[in-house]
């Protein structure tokens, strides 16, 4: 059978969606674990946005399914519902970062450690890169752009891992505590804009920015 017919296209979509499930439930543990032990707010929060994540992954496993049957790219119920859910809890992970940043500043907080933040946000970008490259080009061959716009997607994780590289690397360079803080708002600045398009495409608005955020980081 040919890599390029839409079935075998259509099955190594699947296999990725499902990846990004599992890839993003482990990262997700790993990282509340060390942040928590750490006392870094900005790999907590990175790993909270995964969990959130695997929900929004779990609605686009479900609409790669359905596509595959019917060859349909509107969203159902349940994938309006899921792209709701998960923008809440963006818009609820993205207060509660900020606040918690705030009063760390306000404490001059500074975390025990950030390197485990440096080792899994490099490999986070490491997949995240992979999973980009991949999805696009399935994407392009069946002419998805539902499989696109999950591509961009794991775009936005990938920009999430580079803010907390950068404030974990700075912290452990520099040993400045605000670093950890700063990454943590700037990541709740990015998680409050997945949450804004989450709602926007279960409304059936177009996703304006660079982060297409209606599938999975």
């Amino acid at each position: 059978m040919e890599l390029n017919e839409p079935g075998a296209l259509y099955r190594r979509a699947n296999y990725l969606a499902i990846f990004t499930i599992v890839y993003n439930l482990v990262e997700g543990a790993v990282s509340v674990w060390f942040g928590a032990a750490d006392e870094t707010l900005a790999l907590f929060g990175f790993g909270v946005d995964s969990f959130i994540e695997v929900i929004s992954a779990i609605g686009v496993w479900h609409m790669l399914r359905r596509i595959r049957s019917n060859y349909g790219e509107t969203r159902d119920e349940f994938e309006q519902r899921a792209l709701r859910i998960t923008g809440a809890a963006f818009y609820l992970l993205s207060g509660g970062l900020a606040l918690t940043a705030a009063i760390n500043i306000y404490q001059q907080h500074r975390p025990a450690a950030t390197l485990s933040g440096v080792i899994i946000s490099a490999l986070s970008i490491s997949f995240m890169w992979f999973l980009i490259h991949h999805k696009t080009k399935v994407g392009r061959a069946l002419n998805s752009p539902a499989i696109l716009a999950d591509a961009a997607c794991s775009r936005a994780c990938l920009y999430l891992s580079l803010v907390l590289l950068a404030a974990s690397l700075g912290y452990e360079l520099t040993g400045i505590g605000c670093l950890d803080a700063l990454g943590a708002l700037f990541i709740a600045w990015l998680t409050w804009r997945e949450g804004r398009e989450s709602f926007q495409k279960a409304a059936g608005m177009e996703c304006s920015c660079s982060c297409s955020c209606g599938g999975s980081k």
